[in-house]
Parts: C-alpha cells; sequence; structure tokens
C-alpha cells in the first residue's frame, strides 16, 4: 500500500489500475470512511485537470484583451466601434463580449457542452439587433483570431471559423444562475473595463464554484509585471513604467497569470505566454505568498480607484485608526487581490455605496487565490463570502477585507465595529 497526504490527512493508493476498475473495487470493497477519501482525492485529481484547462483559456484570452487595448489606445479615429457602453453606462468593449465567447468555447470542448455551466458577466442582447452587427463582427473577428493560437496553448481549436450566431450562442450560453448545489464555472471576462480602456490594470478572472465552494480561480493580469520592480508607485495606484515597450535591459515579461485551487495549500503565478512561446505550465510556474509583514506602520493597503466603488474616505479613517502610514494603492480590477496574493500588498478593503451588491464573479478567483497563498478574505464582520446564493454575494456585512495575516485581519474587523455607526455607509 502507498500513501499520500493532503493537508495533513492520509489517504492510501492501491497499485495502479484502469480508473473505472479501481473505483468499481474500492466501492465494492471499502468501508464508508475508504470510499470518501477515494472521492476526496479522486475530485482532487479531476481539479488539476480543469485547473490546467482554466488556466490555459485565461493564457489565451489575456492575448486577446492586450491585442484590443493596444487598438483602444491609439488615436481617435483608428478605434471606431470597439467599445460602447451598457444601460448604466459603465464601459463595455468588444474584448469583453470576445472572451466570454472564447472561454464559452474552450470549456465547453473540454468538458462537453453538457457538463459545462457558465455565469458570466456579460449577455448577448446588444449583440443581437442589425444595428450591431459591426460590434459583432469585430467580436467573433478577435475570437477567430484568438482561436488560431490554440494550438501553442495545448488546447483545442476549431476545425473552421465560428460563425455569428455561434458566437453570439457561446456568449448567451453563459446564463447559469449558480446556486447551492452543482458545479459552475464563473467569468469575469474583463474586469476594470474603465482601467482597460485607459491602457491601466485589469484582469481576466475564471473560477470553479461546487456546492457552493470556490475549487479553484485564475486571475489574469496582462499589465501587471512579473518583477516587482518595474511598477512604478503612484500615490493613486499601480502604473507600469512603460504600458507598450518593455525596459532597454532585463527579460521582460508585462503581465502573469496567478492560480490556486482549494486545497492545493499554494498559489502560482507564470508569465504571459509571447508570440514566439509555446506554453509549458511546470517551467514557467512559481509558486507565490502572501507578506509576513504584520506591523500596520509597514503595510499597503489597496483600494478601488473610482469613489463610486468604495468610501476612500472611510478606509482611509480605518486605516489610519489602526496604524497604517502608508498611501494607499488605488488599483483598477482584481489586481487588488493579485497584489494581496503577491505580497506587494498587505490589505485590500471594499465598502461599497448602500444598495449596491457585489457580483460573485468580481471576487471568487480572487479569494482562492489569497486563501491558497496564506491570507484571509471574510466581509467586514469575519465570515467567510458565500458564493452559495446565485448571482450575487447575498448577506454580505457591510463591506470585503482581504489581508496578508489574521492579525492585520483582526485589527481591520475591530476597528470597522469601532467606527460604523458614524460612517454613514
Amino acid at each position: 500500500m502507498v500513501y499520500f497526504t493532503i493537508n495533513t490527512v492520509t489517504y492510501p493508493i492501491q497499485v495502479p489500475v484502469p480508473a473505472r476498475w479501481r473505483w468499481r473495487r474500492v466501492c465494492a470493497s471499502a468501508t464508508a470512511e475508504n470510499r470518501l477519501a477515494w472521492a476526496q482525492e479522486s475530485a482532487f485529481r479531476d481539479r488539476d485537470g480543469e485547473l490546467e484547462v482554466a488556466v490555459k483559456a485565461v493564457q489565451m484570452a489575456c492575448g486577446l484583451c492586450q491585442r484590443v487595448q493596444e487598438a483602444l489606445l491609439l488615436p481617435a479615429g483608428h478605434n471606431s466601434g470597439l467599445k460602447t457602453s451598457k444601460d448604466d453606462r459603465s464601459p463595455v468593449t468588444v474584448a469583453d463580449w470576445a472572451v466570454q465567447a472564447t472561454v464559452s468555447w474552450v470549456l465547453s470542448q473540454c468538458f462537453g457542452e453538457e457538463h459545462t455551466s457558465i455565469i458570466a458577466e456579460e449577455d448577448e442582447s446588444a449583440l443581437s439587433t442589425a444595428e450591431s452587427t459591426p460590434l459583432l463582427d469585430l467580436v467573433v473577428s478577435s475570437v477567430n483570431r484568438c482561436l488560431t493560437e490554440a494550438p501553442r496553448y495545448g488546447l483545442p481549436g476549431p476545425e473552421k471559423e465560428l460563425r455569428r450566431n455561434e458566437i453570439v450562442e457561446l456568449i448567451g450560453r453563459c446564463n447559469s444562475r449558480g446556486g447551492p448545489k452543482g458545479r459552475f464555472w464563473v467569468l469575469d471576462p474583463v474586469d476594470g473595463t474603465l482601467g482597460f480602456v485607459r491602457g491601466d490594470q485589469y484582469a481576466i478572472a475564471l473560477a470553479l464554484i461546487e456546492d457552493g465552494e470556490v475549487v479553484l480561480g485564475v486571475l489574469g493580469c496582462p499589465n501587471y509585471p512579473m518583477k516587482k520592480e518595474w511598477l512604478n508607485y503612484h500615490q493613486r495606484y499601480y502604473r507600469l513604467v512603460s504600458k507598450l515597450s518593455p525596459p532597454e535591459f532585463g527579460s521582460w515579461h508585462k503581465g502573469c497569470v496567478l492560480y490556486a485551487r482549494k486545497g492545493g495549500g499554494q498559489a502560482w503565478m507564470q508569465p504571459l505566454l509571447d508570440l514566439t512561446q509555446v506554453l509549458d505550465l511546470e517551467k514557467s510556474a512559481r509558486v507565490i505568498q502572501v507578506s509576513s509583514v504584520s506591523d500596520p506602520a509597514s503595510a499597503t493597503f489597496c483600494e478601488p480607484v473610482e469613489k463610486a466603488n468604495s468610501s476612500h474616505l472611510f478606509t482611509a479613517g480605518l486605516a489610519h485608526s489602526v496604524g497604517v502610514r502608508k498611501q494607499p494603492l488605488r488599483v483598477y480590477s482584481m489586481v487588488k487581490y493579485a497584489a494581496v496574493a503577491r505580497g506587494h500588498a498587505e490589505i485590500f478593503m471594499k465598502f461599497a455605496r448602500a444598495g449596491y451588491k457585489e457580483k460573485i464573479w468580481d471576487h471568487a478567483a480572487g479569494v482562492i487565490i489569497i486563501q491558497e497563498a496564506g491570507g484571509v478574505v471574510t466581509d467586514a464582520r469575519g465570515s467567510p463570502l458565500d458564493f452559495s446564493k446565485g448571482v450575487y454575494l447575498e448577506g454580505l456585512d457591510r463591506g470585503i477585507i482581504a489581508c496578508s495575516g489574521a492579525l492585520l485581519h483582526r485589527r481591520i474587523i475591530e476597528a470597522v465595529d469601532a467606527s460604523w455607526d458614524s460612517s454613514n455607509l
């Protein structure tokens, strides 16, 4: 008998035999306890394969987004039709729909359409009118160009180009409502679209939820360099020293992909694939960990850039009350989660305006990456975020707090309790 250990629990492994035979034999003869252990080990193994596909899909989607962002930054007149506005006046771009269609196609091909349930931010309605045909054509072109590169990422590609109706169907297929039971993917195709159109930070976020719990997450951060020294501290938020061109010397990896799975005990990071490379997950990845800083005076906290998304006044008061002395890093998108997971910040706080409901796609991938990197993420009461209620984080108490360690987290929670009644939030 051979044994292996996951998170201090030891499980038995028989001499390898075909999986379907092994499963039948164990189910027929093992105790209930051993059958549970086998089920856990099988699920753990399955998630490795799912995580690999998710990482590859996000890597490929990052390349798509980079091309669209470069086009968006061209002078006026050279980028027409690439962006529009939603009913709430927030921006949406060709990349939002194209990434959603691309990831939808990859997951369906790898795991079967009948086994693939997805919650995603965008819907197909804005692309389904006659007036939207030029916009849809740009989406179709972006998706097909992206999928031609699938073999470089170790993914299947379509035998022929996808048509308009197929693209619209792929986007519309991402209509799961989530809930406490079952498995579904959660996708934010371009998180931080405002940063995206401004040439700043944004993220592609993909997570898998099983029976209400996040079991794996991937964050693509195309404008977040692999090396911290290539980040230029600004009093408002992280910016690249150079958005689109490399420095004069040294190896250059402008973007990164972070990922983790539940129970893995580690989070990983790898550089984005460039045009000359073929993806090799094992060789390119390295382990990341949260910061070991526990003294608030040495800690850095990050928060959303826009005041409409979080109360800067309240977070500034909290930071001061616990002894944080550094200026905040105001960062677009889930790159804030990435900054904490990589040890570039110790605290992320968000306190939304009254009546705003947080969506699960804005947090799922970032939460598990920080947790597996050694950090803590809860609501402002100290309760875990609940991903079992559908599209929204129902029951969220006041705000979201992510910290590199338990000591800082506890001090922030205590400060919230002490000052909340006077916050007017």
